[in-house]
């Protein structure tokens, strides 16, 4: 026969709660993000120049200015000036840094975009042509370049670019190589990577939304802490039009820095051994957990025996057990003497014994 139990059991009970908490954290993330639709990822600390501005409801940074009949150009840096090497007066460390940074260039011909370092003065320097570079001869530019210039070599009007101190880059890559065009005005995401110990500066490009490239686009060996020593540089995203209506915007830019301790080595790592290495390491933890796990059952298995012993011994002396009940007493010359009877436990017919 069913029987219907009203009372749920302690097992079940705690799914209304679990359920309760998961549809409140999924209603919260909802909110935030329909609450914040065009909120940039850009942060607080960047200072706009020239033609730079927020546009779409603060959702992006357009940094050129198509409208204008003279050629446009717009520069966004980070606020706080950054050293690629630690001061004189404390113990020299060199600097690494990480940025990446989501943008669109329109289908015009046009200078592109770039990310550039450059001395702190550079602000007040910028001008309106080649990136706002044109007074300027002391830089680290990587230029995401969408025009030919013949007199500085370029490779297309699609390529990346490594400048240092000149327009003529020192090292280039073709964009058309990774199936991507530039001026295509579809957005782009970029990683920059440089690296202290090893002195090498790597760039990656993918479309947005497309995973990390395990292969950079670019790479290039510098010596960033000796071309700046302690001086104060500033670090910014960077592009101009020439005479053409191209607009580059900005959507998203992470920048860090990271300091390299001293007793690290100025080469990069030896990838085959530190593969093995990592080998040795993950066995020596298989082989812990082996003699863990191999303890443990062991441990397990002897109080299980244990136990196994104790029931058979219980059961094993429970089958006849002897009871002694007084009986009667009498008084002999101050003495108590008494009868004593034995019951088997299992026999029904009681033997006593005096």
């Amino acid at each position: 026969m069913f029987e219907f139990n009203p009372m749920p059991s302690p097992s079940c009970s705690i799914h209304p709660l679990i359920s309760l908490i998961f549809i409140s954290t999924l209603l919260s993330a909802v909110q935030l993000s329909l609450s914040t639709p065009h909120k940039p990822h850009l942060g607080s600390n960047l200072i706009l120049i020239g033609d730079a501005k927020l546009t779409n409801n603060s959702s992006f940074i357009r940094l050129t200015d198509p409208s204008i009949s003279s050629p446009s150009a717009g520069l966004i840096v980070q606020k706080r000036p950054i050293r690629l090497s630690t001061p004189a007066s404390k113990s020299k460390r060199p600097v690494s840094f990480s940025t990446d940074f989501t943008f669109s260039i329109s289908p015009h011909n046009g200078d592109g975009l770039a990310f550039l370092i450059a001395p702190r003065a550079f602000q007040s320097t910028f001008s309106g042509e080649s990136f706002g570079l044109s007074k300027e001869n002391r830089f680290l530019g990587v230029e995401f370049d969408t025009s030919v210039d013949e007199n500085v070599g370029d490779l297309n009007a699609n390529h990346v670019g490594l400048d240092i101190g000149s327009l003529a880059s020192v090292r280039t890559s073709n964009v058309s190589s990774i199936g991507l065009d530039l001026r295509s005005g579809v957005k782009l995401h970029s990683w920059i990577d440089y690296d202290s110990s090893s002195k090498r500066i790597e760039v990656r490009l993918s479309k947005f939304g497309v995973a990390r490239p395990y292969s950079p686009l670019l790479v290039y060996k510098v010596d960033l802490g000796e071309m700046w020593r302690s001086e104060e540089v500033v670090v910014g995203l960077s592009s101009s039009t020439g005479n053409s209506m191209q607009t580059s915007s900005v959507y998203t830019w992470n920048f860090r820095t990271r300091e390299v301790p001293q007793w690290m080595h100025s080469q990069p790592l030896n990838p085959r051994a530190f593969s093995r290495e990592k080998l040795a390491q993950k066995r020596k933890i298989c082989a812990l957990g082996f003699i863990s796990g191999l303890v443990f059952l062991t441990g397990c298995g002897a109080l299980l025996a244990l136990v196994v012993m104790f029931l058979w011994a219980l059961f094993e002396n429970g089958s006849e057990t002897v009871l002694t009940i007084p009986g009667k007493c009498t008084v002999h010359s101050g003495d108590f003497r008494y009868e004593k009877i034995n019951v088997v436990v299992g026999d029904s017919t009681p033997d006593a014994k005096k």
